[in-house]
């Protein structure tokens, strides 16, 4: 690993186990690993020959966020894994962060009801000690923004090569700085665009103003697309989200203005993992060299991890996961 470049990982390794968003589950977390051959030597989970990559979202929803930081920061400190951001700790370092006077925001996080909410199971979490609390703030602007060898990639939620280009010609910061995080308060900045794509996905708004109700009980104008083709026929070709699109919708030609700001991942590039879309069923491909390893763990889904070795194409038989019960998710 280079120490100037926190994204960059040995070249020479390739036997990863890549993990989804845990959200919060650590009893899951902790079966997931010893299912997988890690033990817990001198207080860190670790394995012999292998190292965890996970794709962010640690904290938030789940009933035991504080455990979970604290067992995967042991192993990142180990040497045993590494984490990606995830865009709930964004959201968190975000509600913390003061804005700039001149940005027309308070903080880099609005502190609305809607975003107190999504932040309330962490804050309980970490209820008692502020000690943690302060280290885990502080550990999230250590953070790689992404990881990536000349044999796979990591990402939380979007590989978008034109984009991250442009962010690294004009930025050398690759973790959460409080100079990015400055940048980022300033609505159509390069770097706000760039967190955003690479932490939220892309998204096309619905046709003619129309409103979805997601299961979350929220209201959306518009919905996640898949970055890996630009290939589909209709907008639910493209959708890449837990709430379906109306049926009118999910039949409707994409048009010419949409399909531009549609992306896609080349298919001779090195495979990429990544999490955010609260998938569901038995975990699968999205293409030979691209998998979302998000299955909805905090719902009552699976937390699901790829035992990578080095491969070009990516094999559906190498996946592994616990199924998360009921009794976990709800505390």
């Amino acid at each position: 690993m280079s120490i100037a470049d926190p994204t960059q990982l040995d070249p020479d390794f390739h036997a990863y186990d890549l993990i989804g968003d845990v959200h919060g589950c650590a009893d899951a977390l902790l079966a997931l690993l010893d299912g997988m051959g890690y033990r817990r030597v001198h207080g860190v989970w670790r394995h012999p020959k292998r190292i965890a990559l996970f794709t962010g979202d640690l904290i938030d929803r789940g009933p035991a966020v504080r455990e979970t930081v604290l067992r995967v920061r042991e192993m990142v400190e180990a040497g045993a894994a590494r984490v990606v951001l995830g865009n709930h700790e964004y959201n968190l370092a975000g509600w913390f962060f003061p804005a700039p006077a001149d940005s027309g925001r308070d903080w880099l996080r609005a502190r609305t009801d809607r975003n107190a909410a999504g932040l309330e199971a962490t804050i309980q979490g970490f209820d008692g000690h502020p000690a943690d609390f302060e280290a885990t703030l502080a550990w999230i602007g250590e953070l790689p923004l992404w990881l990536a060898s000349p044999a796979l990639r990591v990402i939380h939620a979007c590989w978008d090569a034109e984009l991250m280009a442009a962010f690294c010609a004009e930025h050398d910061e690759r973790t959460l700085t409080p100079s990015l995080a400055r940048a980022a308060c300033y609505r159509g900045s390069l770097v706000r665009r760039f967190l955003d794509r690479i932490l939220n996905g892309s998204e096309l708004p619905l046709p003619e103003e129309r409103v979805m109700h997601g299961r979350d009980g929220l209201r959306r104008r518009s919905f996640r697309t898949a970055f890996w083709t630009r290939d589909a026929r209709t907008l639910g070709e493209v959708a890449f989200q837990p709430d379906p699109l109306p049926d009118d919708v999910h039949e409707r030609a994409i048009e010419d203005h949409e399909r531009e700001h549609l992306l896609s991942y080349s298919p001779h590039a090195p495979p990429v993992f990544f999490g955010h879309y609260w998938l569901s069923g038995a975990p699968r491909l999205q293409a030979p060299n691209v998998c979302c390893l998000d299955y909805s763990t905090v719902l009552g889904g699976r937390l699901v991890a790829y035992r990578f070795d080095g491969e070009t194409r990516l094999d559906p038989d190498r996946f592994a996961w616990i199924d998360v019960s009921r009794e976990e998710r709800a505390g």
